[in-house]
């Protein structure tokens, strides 16, 4: 029995009893898991002492140290020393616009594409509103959008060699519900799928609701490894696999053509389901070398266009390319999860492609990146160097951080700026401790400035050797 009555001690976790099956520590560490993810649990909360929760419990106090353990192997919680164990921040969680002296919060970890740059998009949205059938797209359409739509797609990604037509083109409201439609759709739960060491946050999220296990593969400063992929292929039955070639988010990494060929081999050898997001969508030069994924492997791939993210973050479209033998079922997924996008952000972002604007703004917003690049290396010279000198975001390696990864962010966030730190991005067990800076995302170079000198300072006051 339990050695103190808890019926007017208040503990800021309280599980239920009649849950606890063996092993008891899984038992524990899966509620606490539920309760942080449906929202019952608030990043930042402390949580009961290990003693006190394991009295309450009437379990030994081993069992409540293995279950926070494995929870923070999860990356769930985190410990500060002296003060105790918090709920972290889920992978996508962003931060209030201001903190509570009320200064303007630096914005460097949400991922924003220089927003300031809109009057083609206005002017764009103003010529769509001129039309005569506009009417048209005020009314229920085909799930996959108009065909001229479609077609518009087809030709935009035609340009990132992805050569499609618009029976094999789709528009979805951003890329991340592309990645939930193919999950939901093409993959079995309990489903392994190959991913990066350090991979996108929100498909961390969504194989966790879909029940899909994320596989981690190493690489080096070329991506993936092609040889580790064949292991992990052979060991552990993967499915499908999840890559980044272009300036992957968050690594900044570029998969080289040869690397591509060595991976291409191994994913057609497994029949692997490729889902390839390109995540610059940057059009490529004519006489150019590059060649996509799925140029290469035209049966697998599901290739996800999100140059339209970088065109406006506020209209959600984004251009999905995908085989035959993908079709009916992703199609299927887009009609059941309701996640068709505006005809009228459709129309808007086709009249920027047709009409010439969109690479017009690609080329300003690129301009744009590669002066903010170049004020990041001022600062911060160890930095990665990106796949690409017009890079949105930055990989900034802080080994050697005295702060826990998610005190690292709360503290910054004292400090008026946001940041995402690398255990948003993992689903490995590395000790590499990372921070994505998203340069693009402050209003001016003034602003980046003064968040990359905060950071700066903070990082020089809080490593072990100083």
């Amino acid at each position: 029995m339990p050695t103190n009555s808890f019926e007017h001690f208040y503990l800021s976790w309280t599980p239920e009893r009649g849950k606890l099956k063996r092993p008891f520590y899984l038992a524990l560490a899966n509620m606490l898991e539920e309760d942080i993810v449906s929202g019952k649990l608030a990043s930042g909360t402390k949580l009961p002492p290990q003693r006190e929760l394991a009295d309450y419990l009437d379990i030994n106090f081993t069992t409540v140290t293995q279950a926070y353990n494995l929870c923070r192997e999860r990356k769930l919680i985190y410990g500060i020393t002296g003060k105790g164990t918090f709920v972290s921040p889920l992978p996508g969680k962003t931060v209030p616009r201001r903190t509570e002296n009320s200064t303007e919060m630096i914005e460097l970890g949400l991922l924003k594409g220089f927003d300031r740059i809109r009057t083609p998009i206005i002017e764009a949205s103003e010529n769509v509103l001129k039309k005569g059938y506009i009417e048209e797209l005020y009314s229920y359409t085909e799930v996959a959008g108009h065909v001229h739509q479609r077609a518009a797609g087809a030709h935009w990604m035609k340009q990132m060699d992805v050569h499609t037509d618009s029976e094999h083109t789709a528009i979805f409201s951003g890329a991340q519900n592309i990645i939930s439609a193919a999950l939901l759709s093409l993959f079995r739960i309990g489903d392994k799928m190959a991913v990066d060491e350090f991979t996108y946050s929100n498909l961390i999220g969504m194989a966790r609701l879909s029940h899909i296990r994320l596989i981690p593969v190493r690489g080096d400063k070329e991506g993936m490894d092609a040889g580790e992929l064949e292991k992990v292929c052979r060991k552990e039955g993967i499915r499908g696999i999840f890559l980044m070639p272009n300036c992957a988010n968050p690594t900044t990494l570029t998969i080289p053509e040869k690397r591509k060929d060595e991976l291409a081999s191994v994913i057609a050898r497994h029949n692997l389901i490729l889902i390839e997001d390109d995540n610059t969508g940057i059009p490529r030069i004519a006489g150019t070398s590059y060649h996509s994924m799925f140029s290469r492997l035209p049966e697998q791939t599901i290739y996800i266009c999100n140059s339209t993210m970088a065109l406006c973050n506020g209209l959600r479209v984004a251009f999905a390319a995908f085989p035959e033998v993908f079709r009916e079922l992703l199609l299927n997924a887009l009609f059941h999860l309701s996640i068709k996008t505006s005809s009228l952000d459709a129309e808007i972002m086709t009249e920027l492609i047709l009409s010439g604007k969109a690479a017009k703004i690609l080329e300003l917003k690129e301009a744009c990146a590669k002066e903010r690049n170049r004020i990041f290396d001022r600062f911060f010279p160890e930095a990665v160097k990106p796949g690409t000198d017009a890079a949105f975001f930055r990989w900034l390696p802080v080994n050697g951080i005295l702060a826990d990864e998610m005190e690292m962010e709360r503290q910054l966030q004292q400090r008026n700026v946001n940041i995402y730190s690398s255990y948003r991005f993992t689903v490995s067990h590395t000790h590499q401790t990372f921070m994505r800076i998203a340069i693009s995302s402050p209003p001016d170079d003034h602003t980046l400035k003064k968040g990359c000198s905060i950071i700066r300072e903070f990082l020089g006051n809080n490593l072990y050797n100083n």
